[in-house]
């Protein structure tokens, strides 16, 4: 795999990157130099996390400090490195990836050539199905199975391997790192009270936390909802910029050059974490390699009341974060990142320029992308609580959110596919295929082998004796492929909600086929969407359900 230095346009020390850069340096250490742009007469210090032996020391020492300073609290600092550079800030937050690494961005100037690829790909299969129908047709069908029976394999595997249950060992108040906890907030009002609360909860000491609450400028609704709480000293609010797409990932870049922890996790509003999951994410970090980056806490949903729709969340959120990407991580390979509860090393985490601001699944996307720098990602055996849409007209929204963010993300990293097969490896390369490419593409395409076997029932001719050899293959390709896909995700879906005691909500999983075709739905929807808005985040709303969590405190 090629260096980090190999991917980067300007070196660290370039003045493209240097915003970013030096205000991390600034906020960690709590010196504002002086003769900077910034600060022209004297050197300012703050307190950071309190620590006034480590700045003292530097003032009498004379270690690049003048006898004149000035002393001023972090948010105080914070806030003047916002306003001094508030143009900079802006324009890494939402094209720094882009500039640096314009073959990692999502933000291409060449959709018109993906439209172009997309339609002469569907210009190329019509026409040879017109003057070839039979055999243009069996060759995309074993083409589609080859990869669907490759896909379903690679879940069956993942169910048969034991489960981790090694817990992490407890560690002193004395030896934690500083932690920054990262919560992006739009249009929050409502729950607000109750994510402080959760955070509040976490079994850390409160004066090696920094937790920033990043809200959008025009969000008056939560901002007076924040305001409303006396929150302790280790919240301070970050305010995304106008500048560019109003996304997710380009709220948490709003906030990375005011990162002050060692470590990073990120949560979103609805979140109800474990109160030992810091603890238990840091000491992964210590039992692992140098190259473990991330490590994913496991994602579950607490509805109190399921229906038909968060039944089904339940259950592949069950088989996604019980069984298949602990067996992912023990197998060392790329893992599609979940959209919250991600612990990061922060120095590695600026290392790969975090997340891209284009991409509305930044997640997965971030996930390969460590990958291919060479690094790991770990499970940590500790639960994150949240809450799965209930409705139809609120879960399709976010599904097709879902769909065109794997679109961009198969699209950036297949822009050079020998180059992604080489960082990968042959392993990671076909994981890749088939996590991405092929979930997506299993949701396109299953309409079509659908309605091959509802025809084929129909009419009469799926049990009838074929005529020839290759109408047996046919029919046993087509049954096969479909029958096999749905068995895979319910038997997946069922050893996960054994593992999570959810058992008396399997009853869902005979209904795999009808979810299944919503599925398509969101499928085809984010096609349209990557077309025509691909930058778009459709936001979902949050604390609309009763949750058991609530129940229980």
């Amino acid at each position: 795999m090629p260096p980090i230095s190999a991917w980067r346009s300007t070196g660290l020390e370039d003045t493209a990157a240097n915003s970013s850069i030096d205000i991390a340096a600034i906020m960690s250490s709590g010196i504002l130099p002086a003769h900077s742009r910034e600060n022209q007469d004297c050197p300012t210090l703050a307190l950071v996390g309190g620590q006034i032996r480590p700045i003292y020391e530097l003032a009498a020492n004379g270690a690049g400090l003048e006898k004149k300073f000035r002393i001023t609290s972090v948010e105080r600092l914070r806030n003047f490195l916002e306003r001094s550079l508030n143009t900079a800030l802006a324009e890494e937050a939402a094209f720094g990836l882009r500039e640096r690494q314009p073959q990692l961005s999502a933000a291409s100037t060449h959709f018109g050539e993906y439209r172009a690829v997309l339609f002469a790909a569907f210009a190329t299969a019509g026409l040879a199905l017109y003057f070839a129908p039979g055999l243009s047709r069996l060759a995309l069908e074993i083409s589609l199975a080859t990869i669907f029976l490759a896909w379903t394999a690679l879940r069956l595997f993942a169910c048969f391997l034991p489960e981790d249950t090694n817990d992490a060992r407890s560690i002193s108040d004395r030896e934690l790192p500083l932690y920054t906890i990262l919560i992006p907030l739009y249009r929050e009002a409502v729950i607000v009270p109750d994510m402080v609360a959760a955070i509040s909860r976490l079994n850390y000491p409160r004066e090696k936390l920094d937790i920033k609450l990043i809200l959008e400028l025009d969000d008056h609704s939560t901002k007076a909802a924040v305001e409303a709480i006396r929150l302790d000293p280790c919240f301070e609010i970050v305010y995304a910029p106008r500048l560019g797409p109003r996304t997710k990932p380009k709220a948490l870049r709003a906030a990375m050059p005011f990162v002050r922890g060692e470590f990073l996790v990120i949560y979103d509003a609805e979140d109800r974490p474990h109160p030992d999951q810091l603890r238990k994410a840091y000491a992964q970090f210590l039992s692992g390699d140098a190259n473990l980056a991330c490590v994913q806490a496991k994602l579950a949903i607490d509805n109190a009341y399921p229906s038909f729709l968060t039944g089904h969340f339940r259950s592949e959120y069950s088989g996604l974060f019980d069984v298949l990407l602990p067996a992912l991580a023990r197998m060392r390979l790329p893992l599609p990142l979940g959209g919250t509860s991600n612990h990061f090393r922060t120095s590695i985490l600026r290392k790969v320029e975090a997340w891209d601001p284009h991409n509305v699944t930044e997640d997965a996307d971030l996930g390969v992308r460590l990958a291919r720098f060479g690094y790991t990602t770990g499970i940590v055996n500790s639960t994150t609580w949240e809450e799965a849409p209930s409705r139809l007209g609120a879960w399709l929204p976010q599904r097709t959110r879902w769909m065109k963010g794997w679109m961009q993300t198969y699209i950036v990293h297949m822009r050079d596919p020998l180059l992604l097969f080489r960082q990968l490896g042959w392993r990671g390369f076909l994981t890749f295929q088939l996590l991405i490419g092929g979930s997506v593409l299993a949701a396109l395409v299953h309409p079509v082998f659908a309605t091959l076997l509802i025809v084929d029932s129909a009419f009469g001719s799926l049990l009838a004796p074929a005529e020839t050899f290759a109408q047996s293959a046919h029919k046993a390709l087509v049954f096969v492929t479909l029958m096999s896909g749905y068995i895979a995700s319910g038997f997946l879906a069922y050893v996960g909600m054994r593992r999570r005691g959810f058992l008396s909500s399997a009853w869902i999983l005979p209904t795999i086929p009808i979810y299944w075709l919503l599925l398509s739905a969101a499928a085809w929807r984010a096609v349209l969407k990557l077309i025509t808005a691909p930058h778009q985040w459709e936001k979902t709303a949050h604390g609309v359900v009763r949750r058991t969590r609530q129940q229980a405190d």
